[in-house]
């Protein structure tokens, strides 16, 4: 059955406990006490994402105990019994492992809530810069700095062929790999960071046009993103410029997917298809 109740009223406190997590987050950073192991998919987890991970469902399942949560630290549900979920909350308790490990200060915290397989509401939060993003379906986009008021963000409107393209990239990435996507008749502009989230949210409050992501990710990644993205003007598209979905699938990999500011460019000819 289709959910139409609107639980925005939800947001200062899904914010409040994406900033608990961070915080934790920020202490053990600071501290520079914890453990770092090796997840069966190769890639890496700290003692810092489990305690975030603890603390973001326990407090996602105070405030709405008829909403389950699904966190990357707990993935391992299968799709019969995802698919019984109109709603539910998704969560990357710390985006940006890797730079947390190298101590870039680039991660963040992401919360997002699904309903009939959408993002309708997203929150991000970066201990280290102390700013969040969040948005509701219907509701905009906006930007908290640190310490400061909420400011309504929106995707940039480019200039045309003669202005190069700002281009979020990730820093561990293969640089040529990301510049032979795009096409040579245009000019970018890189400009590296971390988290997926963080960059993602660059391009939602217009500060570059895209961010490409060529790799492995989790819906994770992108749910709360998608959400913040869109309310602020812009899309998140696979590189074949369609649609994400989420928990339609067994694996909850997303494809490679590019984050567009102005959807006016002409991004069929911008990015070269090759997946």
């Amino acid at each position: 059955m289709p959910i139409t109740e609107d639980l925005s009223h939800h947001l200062p406190s899904v914010i409040e406990i994406a900033r608990s997590a961070g915080q934790l987050i920020l202490d053990i950073y600071e501290k520079k006490e914890y453990e770092e192991f090796t997840k069966s998919d190769e890639t890496p987890v700290t003692s810092a994402d489990i305690a975030a991970h603890k603390l973001i469902t326990e407090k996602l399942s105070d405030l709405t105990p008829d909403i389950p949560v699904l966190s990357e630290e707990a993935a391992d549900i299968s799709l019969d019994k995802r698919s019984q979920w109109n709603r539910y909350w998704l969560v990357d308790p710390l985006d940006g492992t890797q730079e947390f490990i190298a101590r870039s200060g680039d991660f963040a915290t992401i919360i997002a809530l699904i309903e009939n397989n959408k993002p309708v509401m997203g929150v991000v939060y970066g201990p280290v810069s102390g700013v969040t993003y969040y948005a509701y379906h219907g509701k905009g986009a906006w930007k908290i700095p640190d310490l400061s008021e909420s400011v309504r963000i929106k995707t940039h409107q480019h200039d045309g062929p003669k202005s190069p393209i700002a281009m979020a990239i990730s820093r561990r990435q293969d640089i040529n790999r990301i510049t032979g996507r795009m096409s040579s008749a245009w000019n970018y502009d890189l400009v590296p960071l971390g988290s997926a989230a963080l960059k993602a949210c660059l391009v939602a409050e217009g500060a570059v046009d895209c961010y490409l992501r060529l790799g492995p990710t989790g819906e994770w990644d992108t749910a709360a993103t998608q959400c913040i993205v869109e309310e602020a003007g812009g899309r998140i598209l696979s590189t074949q410029l369609e649609p994400l979905s989420y928990n339609e699938r067994d694996t909850l990999e997303n494809p490679n997917f590019i984050v567009l500011g102005d959807e006016n460019l002409p991004w069929d000819e911008i990015l070269q298809v090759k997946d």
